[in-house]
């Protein structure tokens, strides 16, 4: 379905009208908007924020529904009518929160829909690189036969640090704990989160580093976290500790983390999210062997995307309908992700 096609009745009278900023959402989601009087209209994923703003501008757009690309404040003020932005997702760097603020629209999110699929794709990714999968796969399709220098390593008894404990960083604590790996978390934000779960707590990351085997990110993209993990925080990981990124790029030097893969500061990583997407052709990641790459997918599963897309449609119908937005869905301008 191309941008300027529609998903709702047409009666030869202009209903409300919403545009998703992809070429598609679940389709029990499209029902439920025309049900509430609500057309679809899409916008290809990535198209130029300009695109999107003269889009928005020439439907009128009542409101709008954020997969991909950016949500500027041109985009955002480019419809008189627009009175709600949902996010099909929790993260919500991609949108000019304070514009959005400025003119008294609230960007909702769609908590909790997609953390458990998440927190799977962080343990099949850190499963990945403990265990070696990508260099034994590319050594016996070369023609070696590795297994009688090979030995592998343990789950059970590793350590894994998460930073961040929301709702994704739970889901993988509790994945990794049946596993049989010892759980540490750092999140200033949660006081006491983790205890009451029976997890340990490290109110420092740098004290946190060095004992673990695994690092897991699930902490926000915000002016505080960006570059987080830098150069300096790798070189107090083991050598053979391997880290994860599921939540957003930025958060993790790229340049640091290939200079450190490179050097084998760290035996491997894995990322789900880059400072820039689609990321760079030439990146010097992409000569390591030792590095997973993931196109920011680790949330999309059929479960999860058609969670997103209800709990999104159901966001801008309540809003659209006249009813306050709901608090606990709100990001605010403080916020860059969730």
């Amino acid at each position: 379905m191309t941008h300027d096609m529609i998903q709702g009745a047409q009666h030869g009278q202009r209903g409300r009208r919403i545009l998703v900023t992809h070429n598609k959402i679940a389709e029990k989601a499209i029902q439920l908007l025309n049900e509430h009087d609500i057309d679809v209209f899409f916008s290809p994923p990535y198209d130029p924020s300009g695109v999107v703003a003269k889009r928005a501008a020439d439907l009128g757009i009542d409101g709008m529904m954020v997969r991909q690309g950016r949500i500027t404040q041109e985009v955002i003020a480019a419809s008189a009518n627009l009175k709600v932005i949902a996010k099909h997702g929790v993260g919500i760097d991609n949108v000019d929160i304070a514009a959005a603020a400025k003119l008294g629209i609230p960007v909702l999110r769609a908590m909790g829909s997609n953390s458990r699929a998440v927190a799977e794709h962080t343990i099949a990714l850190a499963l990945s690189l403990i265990k070696e999968v990508l260099p034994l796969d590319k050594a016996v399709k070369a023609g070696e036969w590795p297994k009688p220098t090979f030995t592998g390593k343990d789950f059970l008894g590793a350590t894994i640090g998460l930073i961040g404990y929301g709702g994704i960083g739970r889901e993988t604590a509790r994945m990794a704990e049946a596993l049989g790996m010892e759980v540490v978390v750092h999140d200033p934000f949660a006081p006491g989160a983790a205890e009451a779960d029976g997890f340990a707590s490290a109110t420092d990351i740098d004290a946190m580093l060095p004992s673990l085997d695994i690092l897991s990110i699930h902490c926000p993209l915000t002016a505080a976290t960006r570059d987080l993990v830098d150069a300096r925080r790798l070189a107090l990981m083991r050598k053979s500790a391997v880290l994860v990124n599921t939540a957003r790029g930025g958060i993790i030097n790229e340049a640091a983390l290939a200079g450190a893969l490179a050097a084998g500061t760290v035996a491997g990583a894995a990322l789900d999210s880059f400072a820039t997407e689609p990321p760079a052709v030439d990146s010097p990641l992409w000569a390591l062997n030792t590095l997973i790459a993931t196109p920011h997918i680790g949330g999309v599963t059929y479960g999860s995307a058609e969670s997103m897309a209800m709990i999104a449609a159901r966001h801008i119908i309540s809003v659209l309908d006249g009813n306050a937005p709901d608090e606990h869905s709100i990001a605010h301008p403080t916020e860059l992700s969730a």
